[in-house]
Protein backbone atom coordinates (compact mmCIF):
# COMPACT_ATOMS: atom_id res chain seq x y z
CA UNK A 1 0.00 0.00 0.00
CA UNK A 2 2.55 2.27 0.77
CA UNK A 3 4.27 2.14 -2.60
CA UNK A 4 0.88 2.34 -4.03
CA UNK A 5 0.16 5.70 -2.34
CA UNK A 6 3.71 6.61 -3.22
CA UNK A 7 3.25 6.15 -7.15
CA UNK A 8 -0.51 7.19 -6.85
CA UNK A 9 0.90 10.78 -5.43
CA UNK A 10 4.06 11.26 -7.81
CA UNK A 11 1.81 10.18 -11.09
CA UNK A 12 -1.91 10.44 -10.31
CA UNK A 13 -4.00 7.26 -9.65
CA UNK A 14 -5.61 7.73 -13.37
CA UNK A 15 -1.55 6.94 -14.37
CA UNK A 16 -0.73 3.90 -12.60
CA UNK A 17 -1.00 0.57 -13.53
CA UNK A 18 -1.73 -2.33 -11.12
CA UNK A 19 1.56 -3.94 -12.84
CA UNK A 20 3.69 -1.10 -12.00
CA UNK A 21 2.76 -1.14 -8.31
CA UNK A 22 3.82 -4.67 -8.15
CA UNK A 23 7.11 -4.38 -10.09
CA UNK A 24 8.26 -1.86 -7.48
CA UNK A 25 6.94 -3.67 -4.67
CA UNK A 26 9.14 -6.72 -5.77
CA UNK A 27 5.85 -8.92 -5.69
CA UNK A 28 4.39 -10.97 -8.80
CA UNK A 29 1.19 -9.28 -10.27
CA UNK A 30 -0.74 -12.48 -8.90
CA UNK A 31 0.18 -11.54 -5.29
CA UNK A 32 -0.81 -8.39 -5.80
CA UNK A 33 -3.79 -9.60 -7.16
CA UNK A 34 -4.73 -12.16 -3.96
CA UNK A 35 -4.37 -9.16 -1.50
CA UNK A 36 -6.63 -6.79 -3.99
CA UNK A 37 -8.68 -8.16 -6.33
CA UNK A 38 -8.39 -5.24 -8.71
CA UNK A 39 -7.76 -1.96 -9.29
CA UNK A 40 -10.53 0.17 -7.83
CA UNK A 41 -9.72 -2.49 -4.06
CA UNK A 42 -6.42 -1.22 -4.12
CA UNK A 43 -7.49 2.66 -4.51
CA UNK A 44 -10.11 1.97 -2.26
CA UNK A 45 -7.72 0.65 0.33
CA UNK A 46 -5.54 3.66 -0.08
CA UNK A 47 -7.83 5.96 0.13
CA UNK A 48 -9.33 4.86 3.52
CA UNK A 49 -5.75 3.94 5.24
CA UNK A 50 -5.45 7.41 4.57
CA UNK A 51 -8.67 8.75 5.87
CA UNK A 52 -8.18 6.06 9.14
CA UNK A 53 -4.39 7.92 9.45
CA UNK A 54 -6.28 11.41 9.70
CA UNK A 55 -8.43 10.50 11.89
CA UNK A 56 -5.89 8.66 14.10
CA UNK A 57 -3.64 12.01 13.70
CA UNK A 58 -6.51 14.06 15.49
CA UNK A 59 -7.39 11.75 18.19
CA UNK A 60 -3.50 11.89 18.86
CA UNK A 61 -3.50 16.16 18.64
CA UNK A 62 -6.80 16.32 20.84
CA UNK A 63 -4.34 15.39 23.61
CA UNK A 64 -1.83 18.07 22.76
CA UNK A 65 -1.37 21.36 24.95
CA UNK A 66 -2.96 24.00 22.93
CA UNK A 67 -6.11 23.38 20.76
CA UNK A 68 -5.68 26.33 18.42
CA UNK A 69 -2.40 24.46 17.06
CA UNK A 70 -4.05 21.29 17.11
CA UNK A 71 -6.41 22.14 14.62
CA UNK A 72 -3.97 23.95 13.05
CA UNK A 73 -2.01 20.88 12.65
CA UNK A 74 -4.41 18.90 11.62
CA UNK A 75 -5.43 20.88 8.94
CA UNK A 76 -2.24 21.00 7.56
CA UNK A 77 -1.89 17.22 7.15
CA UNK A 78 -6.07 17.45 6.20
CA UNK A 79 -4.54 19.90 2.54
CA UNK A 80 -1.47 17.20 2.32
CA UNK A 81 -3.94 14.61 2.10
CA UNK A 82 -6.05 16.74 -0.19
CA UNK A 83 -3.31 16.52 -2.99
CA UNK A 84 -3.70 12.89 -3.23
CA UNK A 85 -7.22 12.52 -2.44
CA UNK A 86 -8.04 14.33 -5.13
CA UNK A 87 -5.84 11.70 -7.84
CA UNK A 88 -7.52 9.31 -5.65
CA UNK A 89 -11.11 10.15 -5.50
CA UNK A 90 -11.60 10.86 -9.34
CA UNK A 91 -10.40 7.03 -10.13
CA UNK A 92 -12.58 5.59 -8.02
CA UNK A 93 -15.81 7.19 -9.00
CA UNK A 94 -14.39 6.29 -12.29
CA UNK A 95 -14.72 3.20 -11.23
CA UNK A 96 -17.74 2.88 -8.69
CA UNK A 97 -19.50 5.31 -11.93
CA UNK A 98 -20.32 7.65 -8.57
CA UNK A 99 -19.50 10.15 -6.22
CA UNK A 100 -21.65 9.17 -3.74
CA UNK A 101 -20.00 5.32 -3.53
CA UNK A 102 -20.58 3.89 0.46
CA UNK A 103 -16.61 4.55 0.34
CA UNK A 104 -17.03 8.28 0.22
CA UNK A 105 -19.75 8.78 2.78
CA UNK A 106 -18.06 6.85 4.97
CA UNK A 107 -14.48 8.49 4.53
CA UNK A 108 -16.95 12.11 4.96
CA UNK A 109 -18.50 11.10 7.70
CA UNK A 110 -15.00 9.79 9.51
CA UNK A 111 -13.40 13.02 8.37
CA UNK A 112 -16.09 15.16 9.75
CA UNK A 113 -16.18 13.57 13.37
CA UNK A 114 -12.52 14.13 13.63
CA UNK A 115 -12.62 17.76 12.32
CA UNK A 116 -15.74 18.13 14.84
CA UNK A 117 -13.68 16.82 17.84
CA UNK A 118 -10.96 19.20 17.26
CA UNK A 119 -12.83 22.14 16.46
CA UNK A 120 -15.46 22.24 19.35
CA UNK A 121 -12.08 21.63 21.98
CA UNK A 122 -10.34 24.66 19.78
CA UNK A 123 -13.68 26.64 20.02
CA UNK A 124 -14.62 25.61 23.57
CA UNK A 125 -10.53 27.26 24.41
CA UNK A 126 -11.55 30.36 22.49
CA UNK A 127 -9.01 29.49 20.07
CA UNK A 128 -11.11 29.34 16.97
CA UNK A 129 -14.06 31.75 16.19
CA UNK A 130 -17.20 30.14 17.54
CA UNK A 131 -19.32 30.51 13.52
CA UNK A 132 -17.02 28.25 12.08
CA UNK A 133 -18.20 24.99 11.45
CA UNK A 134 -16.67 21.10 10.83
CA UNK A 135 -17.79 21.38 7.08
CA UNK A 136 -16.38 24.84 6.86
CA UNK A 137 -13.08 23.20 7.46
CA UNK A 138 -13.07 20.52 5.14
CA UNK A 139 -13.95 22.65 2.49
CA UNK A 140 -11.40 25.36 3.28
CA UNK A 141 -8.79 22.59 2.74
CA UNK A 142 -10.17 21.24 0.22
CA UNK A 143 -10.33 24.52 -1.97
CA UNK A 144 -6.56 24.83 -0.59
CA UNK A 145 -5.00 21.57 -2.37
CA UNK A 146 -7.35 22.37 -5.36
CA UNK A 147 -5.76 25.61 -5.54
CA UNK A 148 -1.84 24.55 -4.61
CA UNK A 149 -2.45 21.90 -7.30
CA UNK A 150 -3.17 24.18 -10.05
CA UNK A 151 -0.15 26.67 -8.59
CA UNK A 152 3.54 26.82 -10.23
CA UNK A 153 4.71 28.00 -6.30
CA UNK A 154 5.30 25.01 -4.25
CA UNK A 155 5.02 27.66 -1.55
CA UNK A 156 1.37 28.55 -2.47
CA UNK A 157 -0.50 26.18 -0.26
CA UNK A 158 1.06 26.93 2.54
CA UNK A 159 0.68 30.71 2.39
CA UNK A 160 -3.10 30.10 1.63
CA UNK A 161 -3.27 27.86 5.12
CA UNK A 162 -1.68 30.34 6.79
CA UNK A 163 -4.25 32.42 5.37
CA UNK A 164 -6.95 30.76 6.07
CA UNK A 165 -5.67 29.48 9.83
CA UNK A 166 -5.61 33.21 10.15
CA UNK A 167 -9.43 33.28 9.56
CA UNK A 168 -10.41 31.06 11.79
CA UNK A 169 -8.39 31.37 14.74
CA UNK A 170 -8.96 34.08 17.63
CA UNK A 171 -5.43 35.56 18.55
CA UNK A 172 -2.72 37.14 15.86
CA UNK A 173 -0.93 37.05 18.95
CA UNK A 174 -1.92 33.51 20.36
CA UNK A 175 1.01 30.67 19.81
CA UNK A 176 -1.01 28.53 18.18
CA UNK A 177 -0.28 30.37 14.73
CA UNK A 178 3.15 29.96 15.23
CA UNK A 179 3.14 26.35 15.59
CA UNK A 180 1.69 25.56 12.22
Amino acid sequence: MAAALQTFTERGADDTSLKEIARQTKVGISTLYRHFPGRAALLEAVYTDQVAALCRRADELLASASPGAALAAWMRDLVEFGATKHTLTSALAADYGEKDAPVFSSARDDLRAAATALLTRAQQAGAVRPDVQPVDLLRLSHAVAVAAERAADADQAERLLSLMLNGVLTDPADDSRTEY
